[in-house]
């Protein structure tokens, strides 16, 4: 009798939601797999900013809610199917910070239907859109040894912002990681916390052709390098399960976590000339860079597109925007807070889907929007702007189709088509939970883009962490 073919776990730890999948190898095609089920919890994680000094521009969550999200999504799962894991991926919102104390990060409390951890000596997770370090503090810090520029809510510009601000604040823990590398740590119960070349280069001052953080650059300028984490390739594993956690067996292999942005590319692009455009919170388009090839060595703070590590020391070519899914929740919430002024009650769900509706309507617009609230790492000072307005083009539909329009071109004018073409792309893989939900936006992406595309799901990142471990359980068992 054969045996059934291995299932994996993927996870991935979103900023605005928590995504889970379950894949299994399929039986005939050592390169396919199913996905047997998959859940997402929305983490309303926002907290309260712990420090006055950071301002308004402070984005920081909540562990503890963070983890509740997730625990939610694994109970939808199946229980029988979960019994049979037998790796785990983790991936996660990248450049983020979250503190904690070596051996007291979490308690396991086996008091429910199964065991779970809680947080204990954790602070607040310190986003990537967090604007906490301005210009003028950003020039204030050592240049880095590398070819990624170092911008607000990267974890190195963070920690720098406390040791100026709030040096007691570090005082108090000896580890640190993104969100995804605490997850990793506290499932397998590790000493030290350990990070993929690809979240260490989200944090910047972090060589990847030497695989290294900046040690003595850092060291000179009185940085705390015994927070760094230690250096695991992508697709490696980290540890294994200290405790059996819904079903899954004590035991288990986790993978070191990885980019949310790498997982989900990894989950879509079929061929090396495949794009991968996901659009959630913010929006990335990604592109394969040639094997051997290697970004120039010093930094370019002002150029629109950044070259990430992806697996196997390979590079992405990537376009970031931090104006994506947010930039329209910013809007519904706007016209929420609007007619509450107005004395009227409406649900921001309902606002949305009206909207989207009377955009798919409003084929065409004069109405021009450049949509960047949140400015761009890039040119971290633009602010939004609307322009071209006449009294014809301001129905619900034109100011909704103008405004998916410039998110698309903003993207668009820092990753052009003929680049993509440049570099040998031929088809664009669509993921997302903004893309996946909104059939403006994927109107104004075919427009912006006309290659051959495709639609994927919105939990593609915990479906790549998933393959990237059920991949890595089929070499095992043929070597």
């Amino acid at each position: 009798m054969m045996a059934a073919p291995p299932i994996t776990l993927g996870i991935d730890l979103g900023t605005t939601s928590v995504k889970a999948a379950l894949l299994r190898a399929a039986p005939d095609d050592p390169s396919g797999f199913a996905v047997l089920a998959s859940c997402a919890r929305a983490a309303r994680a926002e907290a309260a900013v712990e420090s006055a000094v950071a301002g308004p521009q402070g984005r920081e969550q909540d562990v503890s809610r963070i983890l509740q999200a997730l625990h939610e999504c694994l109970a939808a799962l199946p229980r029988p199917q979960l019994r049979s894991v037998v790796g785990i991926g983790v991936s996660g919102q990248m450049h983020g910070v979250v503190f904690w104390k070596t051996g007291q990060g979490c308690k396991w409390t086996e008091g429910g239907v199964t065991p779970v951890f809680e947080p204990r000596a954790v602070s607040h997770l310190v986003t990537w859109q967090d604007g906490r370090c301005s210009s003028e503090f950003l020039a204030s810090l050592p240049q880095p040894k590398s070819h990624l520029s170092v911008a607000t809510g990267f974890g190195c510009a963070t920690i720098f912002w406390l040791l100026k601000y709030r040096p007691e604040f570090l005082k108090s823990y000896d580890a640190a990681g993104t969100i995804h590398d605490y997850v990793v740590a506290m499932l397998c119960g590790l000493p030290r916390p350990l990070m993929s070349d690809q979240n260490a280069a989200s944090w910047g001052y972090f060589n990847t052709q030497s695989q290294s953080w900046n040690v003595e650059t850092l060291r000179s300028s009185g940085f705390p390098v015994h927070l760094l984490p230690d250096i695991a390739e992508p697709g490696s594993v980290a540890g294994r399960t200290s405790h059996m956690w819904f079903e899954i067996p004590k035991g288990t292999q986790v993978g070191v976590a990885l980019g949310d942005l790498q997982a989900s590319v990894y989950s879509c692009m079929a061929q090396r000339t495949d794009a991968v455009l996901n659009i959630s919170t913010s929006v990335q388009l990604a592109a394969s860079m040639p094997s051997g090839f290697q970004p120039a060595q010093t930094p370019d703070p002002t150029a629109p597109v950044a070259y990430f590590p992806y697996f196997d020391r390979t590079y992405l070519g990537v376009a970031a925007s931090l104006n994506g899914g947010n930039v329209l929740a910013t809007f519904v919430h706007m016209l929420v807070q609007w007619m509450a002024d107005l004395g009227l009650e409406v649900e921001e769900s309902t606002v949305y889907s009206r909207m989207i509706q009377a955009a798919v309507q409003q084929r065409d617009t004069h109405l021009t929007i450049t949509p960047t609230v949140l400015g761009e790492r890039h040119l971290p000072d633009q602010l939004a702007s609307v322009t071209r307005i006449s009294s014809s083009d301001l129905s619900l539909g034109h100011v909704t189709r103008a405004l998916c329009r410039g998110i698309v071109q903003n993207l668009h004018s820092m990753l052009p088509i003929q680049q993509l073409q440049e570099w040998g792309v031929e088809r664009v893989m669509g993921s997302g939970s903004a893309l996946s939900r909104n059939d403006v936006l994927k109107q104004e992406v075919q427009r912006a883009f006309p290659l051959p595309m495709s639609f994927g799901q919105d939990v593609d990142a915990a479906v790549g962490a998933a393959l990237v471990m059920l991949r890595r359980h089929l070499n095992q068992k043929e070597s």
